[in-house]
């Protein structure tokens, strides 16, 4: 994970196409005996997600050219010997404005606070509220549609784990669960759409999104980041 997401990161410039970015990730996977788990679990059109700008998750790869300023992000799921993990970094084209940083910040301060919430006994809620008060106190919104999962024999297992501190979230953090923790935020508003290509989820009101996540193993102590 950590390695296809070094690799395509080290890809994004201005005129590259999103295309181009998911062949650097498929000769990463082919490499090392990995397989796209969008691609086998759902018959996703990629080798990894690419979403840009107010996209926030499951954007298609293809034709697109990146352009200066632009927020592009990398959402690495891959399959290896029959397990799974899921990372995702947000990376500016080029030279971005300074707003587009500190969104960026934001999604990565949340994910550090949510990950120092996930201690064995606390609910799994409190990954959530820890997220979502980084990220207000950075004035920003989290996308509250959109979750986090376990994660481990399949992409997406129970339990899920919401971006706020969402009450039915209660089932208790146990050591050895892994979890994917993703902070997907906006600078606008709160509310996603599905686009027309039936897999792209955006910001509603074309808000520039991020997206950061780690997969990680609930520990005693700190939680174990496995795609670091």
């Amino acid at each position: 994970m950590a390695i296809t997401l070094r690799e395509v990161r080290r890809l994004v410039r201005p005129g590259v196409t999103t295309a181009e970015l998911d062949r650097a990730a498929a000769r990463v996977f082919a490499r090392h005996g990995a397989r796209s788990a969008p691609r086998l679990a759902y018959g996703f059109p990629g080798s990894i997600c690419i979403s840009v700008g107010d996209e926030v998750v499951h954007g298609i790869p293809g034709a697109r050219r990146l352009r200066p300023g632009e927020l592009v992000k990398l959402d690495v799921t891959a399959e290896l010997d029959g397990y799974y993990a899921d990372a995702a970094i947000s990376v500016p084209v080029g030279r971005a404005r300074p707003s587009v940083g500190r969104l960026v910040a934001a999604g990565t301060a949340a994910l550090r606070a949510g990950l120092g919430a996930a201690r064995p006994g606390r609910p799994v809620s409190a990954i959530g509220a820890a997220v979502e008060d980084e990220v207000e106190r950075r004035g920003y919104r989290v996308l509250r549609e959109l979750t986090g999962h376990g994660i481990g024999r399949a992409i997406h297992e129970p339990p899920a784990v919401p971006n706020h501190a969402d009450p039915a979230a209660s089932r208790p953090l146990t050591e050895g669960l892994v979890l994917a923790v993703e902070p997907m935020i906006a600078a606008g508003g709160a509310d996603v759409e599905l686009l027309a290509d039936g897999w792209t989820i955006a910001t509603r009101d074309g808000s520039v999104a991020a997206h950061v996540e780690h997969t990680v193993v609930i520990t005693s102590g700190s939680p174990l980041v496995l795609t670091a």
